[in-house]
């Protein structure tokens, strides 16, 4: 039954991967991209890595892509099509996938991977312990690093948005007054 699930998981990942590349529409593409991350957070539960996949469910599902649907609504481009890339760097890509595919499945096949028993659990505190430790081993200094450059990056969204509201509304402004001067002189 697991394989099965596993099969299903996997190919419902792979058809909305594709679907995410070649979709034109920018919100479509966010929303394929939102199914594949709970494609992986369906694979994390499978092989019983539940606190895996809650973070998968919360920090990539849920919160990446709201952020990506915020970005992509702040700058207004909402119905963006996307242009379609040059048959010529179509198969270029198409090129290099089948290479890592290659790749990939070299090294499934030619390497001998042994099942390690593991004895050792590690709990849900253990975890929070270790991820909010000073101590030697600790991961405080990356978790509060990548706090401050999420700010910065949802900052810099909100500005480069704002910036382009501006431009636009003094280029209409000057644009009015170009056209009423214009008619005052006729």
């Amino acid at each position: 039954m697991e394989r099965i699930i596993f099969y299903i998981l996997a190919l419902t990942m792979i058809v909305f991967a594709m679907a995410a590349v070649r979709s034109r529409k920018m919100l479509r593409s966010v929303i394929f991209l939102l199914f594949v991350l709970a494609g992986i957070a369906g694979i994390f539960f499978l092989i019983d890595y539940n606190f895996l996949a809650a973070v998968q469910l919360t920090v990539y599902a849920g919160g990446i892509i709201v952020l990506i649907i915020f970005s992509v609504l702040l700058v207004h481009h909402i119905e963006l099509e996307l242009e379609v890339a040059k048959p010529l760097k179509q198969v270029i890509t198409g090129i290099a996938c089948l290479l890592g595919i290659g790749v990939v499945l070299n090294t499934i096949y030619t390497h001998d991977f042994k099942v390690v028993e593991n004895d050792l659990t590690t709990s849900t505190a253990d975890i929070g312990s270790k991820l909010l430790s000073v101590e030697a081993g600790g991961f405080i200094l990356p978790f509060e690093v990548i706090s401050v450059v999420l700010l910065a990056a949802m900052i810099g969204a909100i500005i480069i948005a704002k910036g382009k509201k501006l431009e636009k509304g003094s280029s209409e402004t000057e644009d009015r007054s170009q056209i009423n001067t214009g008619s005052n002189e006729i």
